[in-house]
């Protein structure tokens, strides 16, 4: 195998490691929480275990600043979050939910490693290809990636659904092995510079959002544009299972697998139709689906277990959300200064998720108190404000697009 094969192998394996701990520590752990009757008010506490994947910039300049003697930078960093990884995994299958504390502190603690990992895991593929194969190198690390949210998600409960959940999370726990092996594999990459000041490599991409044309208002719609889709899939799991009374191996199915496959398939088309259309109207009409899609829940809480209406609700909410995410990732590189394109990129999809690890904790307490129907018809309404936010940018988006 010659060196630039070996490397497209690496990061497509590497984007499967990064993929795997996610839904561990957020869906199928949420799924595994409501089988062992905890709440639905700290399951939605819980959700906070998502926050070290929102503001991984926060700390992100330490993994280019410093490195691992004998392993280097980038791999260096990565095998150290894959093994704390995996321990953690093991941990919390060992404590089980029953120790809801201590199980709760070592989840917290692999969402904070498998964070880092994605950070030394990104920096490895963009220094590691050359520029004539990153485009090839970043779509098979994004088929991995989906491919492990499919096995950590939907497989997972299925293999729960009939054996347990100690011996499902194990054997999915146990295919971190690869990605270890992987990384001792892997070359290091050479002739890297590493940034001579923290100002250089964090403070100034800051700065040049700061000083955009209404730069308050674009942040401000970065924040809110996929809030209400984030904020009906919050408890999406738990609705499906204790809401509406569906089994392990329906939500697995359904809602894990099926609805991670129309979820690419609106990206596809998403991505087509942004050919024919402007980023701004793709925006706007993308953004009005995705949140009028929310009303399906609405509806099926209200119609109960009806499984022709659930699959419709997980396909047309997935397949626009979809929609919606190409839109807002093609806003978000539009919208990259190329002197630091790498640092804005995750300085901006960390804020557009600072909406999400705000309000997502609160769905609990909210569903508590005015149930799932009047909850989802919340959740409509919340995708709103972005929708308007953008009208307000109008000009500015019409110069992106030209650009």
């Amino acid at each position: 195998m010659n060196k630039r094969s070996k490397d497209i192998a690496v990061v497509t394996a590497l984007g499967f490691a990064s993929g795997l701990p996610f839904p561990l520590v957020s869906g199928t752990l949420q799924a595994w929480l409501t089988t062992e009757g905890i709440d639905i008010k700290t399951i939605g506490i819980l959700t906070v275990l998502t926050f070290p994947y929102s503001f991984k910039f926060l700390w992100s300049a330490l993994f280019d600043r410093f490195s691992i003697a004998g392993l280097g930078r980038r791999r260096g960093w990565i095998i150290i979050c894959q093994i704390l990884i995996l321990l953690g995994l093991f941990l919390m299958i060992a404590f089980t939910p029953e120790h809801l504390l201590i199980f709760s502190v070592v989840a917290a603690t692999v969402a904070f490693v498998s964070a880092s990992q994605d950070i030394s895991i990104d920096a490895y593929r963009t220094e590691i290809l050359k520029p004539k194969d990153r485009g090839l190198g970043a779509s098979f690390a994004v088929t991995a990636y989906r491919i492990a949210l499919i096995v950590g998600g939907g497989l997972c409960l299925l293999v729960a659904d009939h054996l347990g959940w100690q011996t499902a999370l194990t054997i999915i726990s146990s295919l971190l092995i690869f990605g270890i092996i992987t990384t001792l594999w892997a070359d290091e990459p050479d002739d890297i510079k590493k940034p001579a000041t923290l100002k250089e490599s964090f403070i100034e991409p800051f700065r040049d959002l700061l000083q955009r044309e209404k730069s308050f208002i674009l942040l401000l719609s970065i924040v809110l544009y996929k809030i209400g889709d984030a904020y009906a899939s919050s408890l999406s799991t738990a609705f499906f299972i204790r809401g509406v009374g569906f089994s392990l191996t329906e939500v697995g199915t359904v809602n894990k697998i099926g609805g991670l496959i129309s979820a690419i398939a609106g990206s596809i088309v998403g991505g087509f139709l942004l050919r024919k259309i402007s980023l701004y109207n793709a925006l706007i009409s993308f953004g009005i689906l995705q949140a009028a899609s929310n009303l399906m829940f609405m509806v099926l809480s209200i119609a109960g277990k009806n499984f022709i209406l659930f699959f419709l609700t997980v396909i047309i909410e997935n397949f626009t959300g979809g929609m919606g995410t190409t839109a807002f990732l093609a806003l978000l590189m539009g919208l990259c200064n190329r002197s630091f394109a790498a640092t804005q990129y995750a300085l901006l999809s960390s804020l557009a998720s600072v909406g999400r690890v705000i309000i997502s904790p609160t769905a609990g307490f909210v569903v508590d108190n005015i149930g799932w129907t009047a909850f989802y018809f919340l959740t409509f309404l919340v995708g709103i404000p972005g929708i308007l936010l953008i009208i307000s940018l109008k000009s500015l988006f019409n110069k992106l697009n030209k650009n």
